[in-house]
């Protein structure tokens, strides 16, 4: 069966509302692990993507010779500066203090992936992030990439042993190295494959591209929003905090029932869409940039919200 869109309706109970006596702590704490030498940019850019989402608080957690950049670039979040290789990416020393420090924060959700690179290190930086921080995750760009040089079995296993759930949000070229499958035949069958992420790896998977799907395995829908304007390098990452942000609220809040995952990156792909069609419009699919993107987001919350 073809999937459908959601209605604004349905998008619209998964945006947790807003009440007088609200503080930051109601809408959740996001700790986002990007970046490395030469790719702050993907860390900056996802951070700006859960703040633009309305979480309470966002941290970024990055590789130490980066963190004076994104802080400045993002002084609304707190950063974390964890150790790394001489290579600029994360190193596996860093796993016991972002998991000390998701505790002491009591962070909400994570965001992890952009800019980390597929360096060894990073590598076992993110095996070890998913399996021992119990906080449920958005997994993208070179987190996935990292899974899927893995041994499938023993990914799987992890993934369904953790105690919260995924997002995965991958683009064509990634689920195919996921499923170990050729692009093209991603791209021929996306549906298939979606619901097949889904149920593989025991999460909700988003599938980028035109008609973005979102599946959680039992239930698939398309999402409608965006066009060639968010074909530029960082759109994703900003989709990836603002999954993340939507999600902690829910989370925080306890204001949203039923499947948060699912609801989380199906509200967060009509957003994203939103913010890139009204970024389009006004900047055209040439000159509108991610970082533009991000600034496009209140344009989408009212869009949504009419």
């Amino acid at each position: 069966m073809s999937a459908k869109p959601l209605s604004k309706e349905e998008l619209r109970g998964a945006l947790v509302a807003r009440e007088l006596d609200d503080h930051k702590g109601t809408f959740g704490h996001v700790l986002v692990a990007a970046g490395s030498r030469g790719m702050a940019g993907a860390a900056i850019l996802a951070a700006r993507g859960a703040l633009r989402s309305g979480a309470g608080l966002v941290s970024v957690a990055v590789p130490a010779g980066i963190a004076a950049t994104v802080a400045g670039a993002v002084p609304s979040a707190m950063t974390v500066a964890l150790p790394e290789n001489t290579a600029g990416a994360f190193r596996a020393e860093g796993v016991d203090r972002l998991k000390e420090y998701a505790k002491e924060r009591r962070v909400t959700s994570l965001a992890i992936g952009p800019g980390l690179t597929t360096h060894a290190d990073a590598a076992r930086f993110v095996l070890l992030t998913l399996s021992g921080l119990p906080v449920p995750a958005v997994v993208d760009a070179d987190a996935l990439n990292n899974l899927a040089q893995q041994e499938l079995d023993g990914v799987v296993q992890m993934l369904k042993a953790r105690k919260q759930p995924c997002v995965f949000t991958p683009h064509p070229a990634e689920a195919a190295r996921l499923l170990g499958m050729k692009k093209t035949d991603v791209e021929s069958s996306r549906q298939k494959c979606a619901e097949k992420l889904a149920r593989s790896f025991g999460g909700v998977a988003l599938l980028k591209g035109r008609k973005t799907l979102i599946s959680s395995g039992a239930r698939t829908v398309v999402n409608m929003t965006g066009g060639p304007g968010l074909a530029k390098a960082g759109a994703g990452d900003v989709l990836t905090g603002l999954i993340a942000g939507l999600w902690a609220q829910m989370l925080a809040s306890g204001r949203v029932a039923g499947d948060t995952p699912f609801k989380a990156a199906a509200l967060g792909a009509w957003l994203h869409g939103a913010a890139g069609d009204a970024m389009e419009k006004e900047k055209t699919a040439w000159a509108g940039t991610s970082t533009d993107l991000v600034d496009y987001l209140p344009h989408a919350f009212k869009a949504l919200c009419v």
